[in-house]
């Protein structure tokens, strides 16, 4: 019998999970980059744990079926055995995460919240996007990667994105490029370059705002709320009734545009950190 590719465990328990759970217990970009090689698991097909070595990242799910047996807290301390120190997410904040982490002592770092809200009917007349935004162009990559650097420079995961990362998730199935809108504008250098962009990933009923970036010298200037109403095209478009997002839980700017159109908080994601033993 083959042995199975690691991505291939990961996506399956996801699955499973997410059905059980409501939430996904592994991120995008853990995926992505398990799938290239940068990331490794620890564990089987009823308890895994995908590792990133370089931020020491862990992320970590026990299948539907094999709760309830100690297997999540038995591969938090074999993880914690093997890399000390290390920071781990909670997707859902759900009661049995907390209880492992408090079985390691773990403390709180960061906040994700999880925000939802009806997807708003169509003004009357034609359901467009607004006026000097348009669909993502394959010629806009590079462009859209410095407006992302630039926006989400404090951002530990989005603001890292690259062109490979860009790539892989563009080939993704749920990806079209026409739920990706951009803001065409002129950056501060002076050169053409994208104001801001929003992403769309569809999801059936349920559509997720993947991304919201507006570039840092056009702040204020209402490009926030063009993309979440393009955005917001491109969700009745898809046919679906709910949007949903995550948010830092200390970004305030982003809290009040969100909380303006008639979001709410939905679940909430928590980063756990385990400090290595002192002990010799």
């Amino acid at each position: 019998m083959t042995a199975r590719e690691p991505i291939e465990l990961a996506r399956e328990l996801a699955a499973a999970c997410a059905a059980q759970d409501g939430v996904p217990p592994f991120n995008d970009q853990a995926l992505v980059e398990l799938e290239r090689g940068e990331r490794r698991t620890i564990g089987d097909a009823d308890a895994l744990a995908v590792v990133s070595d370089r931020d020491r990242e862990v992320e970590l799910a026990v299948a539907p079926s094999a709760r309830g047996r100690g297997r999540g807290g038995d591969l938090a301390r074999r993880v914690a055995g093997e890399l000390g120190g290390f920071d781990a997410w909670s997707h859902g904040d759900l009661p049995a995460a907390r209880a492992i982490a408090a079985s390691l002592g773990m403390q709180r770092v960061r906040t994700l919240l999880q925000l939802r809200a009806p997807v708003p009917p169509a003004p009357s007349g034609p359901d467009r996007l607004p006026d000097g935004v348009r669909a993502f162009e394959p010629a806009d990559a590079s462009a859209l990667l410095a407006l992302n650097a630039a926006a989400f420079a404090d951002h530990p995961e989005q603001g890292r994105m690259s062109a490979d990362d860009l790539a892989a998730r563009m080939a993704e199935p749920w990806h079209d490029d026409a739920n990706l809108v951009v803001a065409e504008g002129t950056g501060s250098s002076g050169s053409a370059g994208l104001d801001a962009f929003a992403w769309v990933k569809p999801g059936g009923d349920i559509a997720e705002l993947y991304v919201l970036g507006v570039s840092p010298t056009r702040q204020g200037a209402g490009l926030g709320r063009r993309m979440l109403s393009a955005a917001f095209v491109r969700m009745r478009a898809l046919g679906a009734t709910t949007a949903h997002l995550y948010v830092e839980g200390d970004n305030a700017p982003a809290l009040t545009l969100y909380e303006r159109a008639g979001f709410r908080r939905w679940a909430i994601d928590v980063r756990w950190r385990h400090a290595p033993s002192s002990d010799g």
